[in-house]
């Protein structure tokens, strides 16, 4: 058997389907919904949270599966920020916006959105490729809230054991693109569980908040050694990560490992207290960035950025 891509539906969108040569790890991408990888499977068993599934995504903008967050990761303080000497003003009437229940700009423009467009579907080098990329500011919705001009490009490879996605920022106009966005995977163990289960996260500052949810400016120390998930919630930034940044997530008979391979220098751990998932979130800029400034990197025409995390299963 060799590694393909195949069509498929899933709650009525249609889906592509990925798997691996040895049959053991299948991945499904809804191009038209987002490019979100709704489900990951590793010898049959889901090892991503549904939590609405596909549809409530669609319909709602609720996060499941592999999500991603852009052009920023988590929230925003306000409904205004600049870069470079450009003032930007977000406008729920004008722009794809999100919200947290205080009412915060959150996950970015692109939960749900419609404008991928699927540009390889196929086997390459023994694994499963699909390839996407969306011309952000051809949409004019989404070029006012983020008026930087450039394409995004995503690629994804499946092969036996791991799912690998690359994102690249390219610019196509005359000005630099502030990079500031990350993913949402919701990582869960086979059997929706916390007993037996632990965790290794590869930090070592931890960035504290303010109750709603954005960096206060102070830090602590962080020690992510292995340990139970027990009981314990997360809603965490850590924007110091340990080398090389790998987190695990094990229980009996399986382990789930994520490692931010470049571009990622920041995350935030979820994990809602009693649910059987947790995120380990790839983030290229603390939250807030585009306000703060904190951190925040760009990428200048000519030139591209690219991030890279993979996932592995075993057991």
């Amino acid at each position: 058997m060799s590694a393909e891509v195949t069509e498929s539906t899933t709650d009525g969108h249609a889906t592509l389907t990925l798997t691996s040569s040895s049959g053991e790890l299948e991945a499904v991408y809804a191009p038209g919904v987002g490019m979100v990888c709704c489900s990951l499977r590793h010898r049959g068993e889901e090892l991503l949270g549904q939590r609405g599934g596909l549809e409530a995504y669609a319909t709602k903008g609720s996060t499941f599966g592999i999500p991603l967050l852009y052009p920023w990761a988590n929230r925003l303080a306000a409904m205004s920020y600049s870069f470079e000497g450009v003032d930007v003003t977000l406008s729920a009437d004008e722009s794809p916006l999100h919200f947290d229940s205080a009412g915060l700009p959150m996950h970015g423009l692109l939960g749900a959105s419609p404008y991928w467009e699927v540009v390889e579907a196929g086997e390459s080098d023994g694994a499963a490729l699909l390839q996407a990329r969306l011309d952000f500011s051809a949409h004019d919705e989404l070029a006012r809230a983020f008026p930087f001009r450039h394409m995004l490009e995503l690629e994804v490879r499946l092969d036996d054991n791991s799912l690998t996605v690359a994102t690249t920022v390219i610019p196509t106009g005359d000005s630099n693109v502030p990079i500031a966005f990350g993913f949402h995977p919701y990582l869960a163990l086979p059997g929706g569980s916390r007993e037996g289960v632990e965790i290794e996260l590869p930090v070592t500052r931890h960035a504290l908040l303010e109750p709603s949810g954005i960096p206060s400016g102070e830090h602590e120390p962080a020690d992510g050694a292995r340990a139970p998930l027990g009981d314990r919630a997360f809603d965490d930034l850590f924007d110091e990560l340990s080398q090389p940044p790998r987190f695990t997530l094990s229980g009996p008979g399986r382990e789930i490992e994520l490692e931010f391979e470049g571009g990622y220098r920041f995350t935030q751990v979820y994990a809602p207290p009693e649910q059987p998932f947790i995120c380990f979130e790839p983030m290229t800029a603390p939250t807030n960035a585009l306000i703060s400034g904190d951190r925040l990197s760009s990428v200048a025409p000519g030139e591209q950025f690219r991030a890279i995390f993979k996932l592995t299963a075993r057991g």
